[in-house]
This record gives C-alpha cells, sequence and structure tokens, in this order.
C-alpha cells in the first residue's frame, strides 16, 4: 500500500492520479490533497477519497472549504505552508508533484527530505532547481520516477540499460494545434485557439505551453537533469499522433521507442506502480487502428521558445528559472488577454536578456530571482 500526498490534485494530472487510484484502491491512499481556486472539486474529491488533510494554495477559498467539509473530519490548511504540511503528514510515502509551475518546488524538496518516493509531473522543478534537487535526490538516497509521458517513455526505454548509456534522446512533441500554421499567422491566434490541443486533454497553461513549444523546451531540459544527458544529445521531433512518447537510441544504432495511447493514466500509473506493471486502465494500443505514424522537424522561425528553452538550459545556473518565471508570466498575460500570441517569446527572451546568469546555490536565491524575474516580466508586459 502506498500512501499518497497528491499536490495539484484539482489540476488535469491530479484528476487522472485520482482515477489510478480508485481503480487501484488496494494498493494506493490518498493522505493528503492540495489544489488551488478550484476549491468546490477539492472539496467533493475530500470528500470521496477522505483524506487526513486537504490544502488550498488560496487563503480566501480556506474557510469555504472548511464549511463544506465540517461534517467529514478532513482537516482543511491553506497557503503555501499548508501545502508542505500536506507533504509533511505521518504516514505519507509517496508524493505525486502536480502542482504547475514554480510553486512546486519546495514542496518536492520537502518530499525529498522526507525520503518518499517522488512521482513528478511537475518539469519545471527540475528546470528551475535541477542541480539542487538532483543533489538532494541523490544524498536522500530517494528514487525520483517521472511522470511526464515523454519522460516516463525515456526512463522505460531504459530500464536494464545501465551500462548502456544512451547516445541519443529523441523527445517528441505533437506539434500543438499550430504545427503547420505559417509564422506570419502567428500573430492572430487567440487564447481559444490556443487552448484546442488535438491529442491531450491538459490544464490551461501547460496547454498554452505546448502551443509554443515551450512545454517541449521545459521537457528538455528536464530530460538533461533526469538522465544526466547533454544538450546535443537531445533532439525533438514533431510527432502529430503522440503515439510515440519518445526514443532512445544506443551506440550500436538501435533505438528502443515506447508507445502507447495519448492518456496520462498509463504514465501516472506506471510511476505509482514502479518497478511492478499493474492492469492497463486503457483497451490496448491496436496499431491498425493507429493508421499511420509521421514525423517532422520543428520550426524554429515560428516557434522561437523552443530555441529559447534549449539556449537557457545550455548557459545553466540561474537561466532556466529567469527562463521559466518570464514565461509563466507571458502565458498568464496572454490568457487574460494583455498580450499577443507572438509576445510570449518576445518578453521571454526580454527577460532573459535582463539578468546576468548566476550559479545556483540556494532555493532561497532561486525563489527571490523567480520573483525579480517576474517583476521584469510584468513590466514587459504592461509596457506600450
Amino acid at each position: 500500500m502506498k500512501n499518497i500526498a497528491l499536490l495539484g490534485s484539482t489540476g488535469s494530472i491530479g484528476r487522472s492520479t485520482l482515477d489510478v487510484v480508485r481503480a487501484n484502491a488496494e494498493k494506493l491512499r490518498v493522505v493528503s490533497l492540495t489544489g488551488a481556486r478550484n476549491w468546490r472539486l477539492l472539496a467533493e474529491q475530500a470528500r470521496e477519497f477522505r483524506p487526513q488533510f486537504v490544502a488550498t494554495a488560496c487563503p480566501e477559498h480556506e474557510e469555504d472549504l472548511r464549511l463544506a467539509l465540517a461534517d467529514t473530519g478532513v482537516r482543511v490548511g491553506s497557503g503555501s505552508d499548508a501545502i508542505i504540511e500536506a507533504v509533511a503528514l505521518a504516514g505519507v510515502d509517496t508524493t505525486v508533484a502536480a502542482i504547475v509551475g514554480a510553486a512546486g518546488l519546495q514542496p518536492v524538496m520537502e518530499a525529498i527530505s522526507r525520503r518518499h518516493l517522488i512521482c513528478l509531473a511537475n518539469k519545471e522543478t527540475l528546470v528551475v532547481g535541477g542541480s539542487l534537487v538532483m543533489d538532494a535526490v541523490a544524498r536522500a538516497g530517494v528514487k525520483l520516477v517521472p511522470v511526464d509521458s515523454e519522460h516516463s517513455a525515456i526512463f522505460q526505454c531504459l530500464q536494464g540499460a545501465d551500462a548502456n548509456p544512451p547516445r541519443k534522446i529523441i523527445i517528441t512533441a505533437s506539434g500543438g494545434p499550430f504545427r503547420e500554421l505559417a509564422a506570419d499567422k502567428m500573430a492572430t491566434v487567440t487564447v481559444e485557439q490556443a487552448l484546442k490541443h488535438p491529442n491531450w486533454n491538459m490544464g490551461g497553461k501547460i496547454t498554452i505551453d505546448s502551443a509554443t513549444l515551450m512545454n517541449k523546451g521545459l521537457e528538455v531540459i528536464e530530460a538533461h537533469w533526469l538522465f544526466g544527458i547533454a544538450y546535443e544529445q537531445i533532439d525533438v521531433v514533431v510527432h502529430p499522433q503522440s503515439i510515440i512518447h519518445s526514443l532512445v537510441e544506443f551506440s550500436d544504432g538501435s533505438v528502443i521507442a515506447q508507445i502507447g495511447w495519448p492518456d496520462m493514466k498509463l504514465p501516472i500509473q506506471y510511476a505509482l506502480s514502479w518497478p511492478e506493471r499493474w492492469q492497463s486502465p486503457l483497451p490496448p494500443l491496436d496499431l491498425l487502428k493507429v493508421a499511420g505514424m509521421t514525423f517532422m522537424a520543428p520550426r524554429p522561425d515560428a516557434f522561437p521558445c523552443l530555441r529559447l528553452a534549449f539556449a537557457a538550459g545550455k548557459e545553466g545556473g540561474t537561466m532556466p528559472c529567469i527562463m521559466n518565471a518570464a514565461n509563466e508570466v507571458a502565458v498568464q498575460a496572454f490568457m487574460d488577454g494583455r498580450v499577443s500570441f507572438v509576445a510570449i517569446p518576445a518578453i521571454i527572451e526580454k527577460t532573459m536578456r535582463a539578468f546576468r546568469v548566476e550559479p545556483a546555490v540556494s532555493i532561497g536565491q532561486l525563489l527571490s530571482l523567480d520573483a525579480a524575474a517576474r517583476r521584469q516580466a510584468e513590466e514587459l508586459v504592461a509596457a506600450p
């Protein structure tokens, strides 16, 4: 029985995780849940799964949540300290980290310090604090299992390959809704169009990141830290069908791929069941129904965010933190209707140029820099 702290239970990954828990109730138990603005859904989840503790990241919703759960005996908290408390509860041995953005970094570090199994769906944790996080993982001797479908695929392809390091990692991208849209048409893209992902059901921020290909750039940085591989050994290939989730090439030229339906329940369940494999929550993959699989190179003229992420990763130190902060601000500004789609990479690049890169030395340093980069990006958003 794994005893789970589920961080970000009201998001798409969190909801899929609870589907996996429902299907494996004899193996998985929810001890704590955390969410943000959607306190009503958080209350519904708490009523069903009866955790010891629930926390909302938004203090203004704590009383609403408390009233909704008054007859359940479930304890309620709010704010960043309550998110940490959700991880620190006695009995928790597994943390599913599905909070979106840099806000997931501190709870993951807390879970590492408590030697939990870390099921990581929050790629920004490694983008912002990769060296510090992986050093903490090594010191604590814990296992960090990726949940992102691409990194889960790479992780699976590398099982049993310890003596044969990969020559190259190939991360696949759906290309999002604009993979064939001309670069000069990007300026007119609407929020509604950007939120219509062709293959995956994801939250707003991640879906916009997919549309700009920043999501793939963040995954490149995450892969660098997870698998200890140089950026020069990581390729991105657009694969519109999202059936091949990623590939690994070895020194003899052999390429191993992991394939499956585009449904996050598969990598979530694998992270929770590893090293075992439990009964699939989905019907078997029917290759005859796939019909065909195609591949193409990403277009740097239309999707500059991918270039910026590679540049930030190669520069290293604090630059990925700066880049990520600017992206979060720019994406939110686009979703709020304050900037255009093409302004997203422009804001990121200008923010990156405004800071000098330094070695990453502490979580406090990174959080301070994250706040400074957000202020810089907000100024750019507000600029005429």
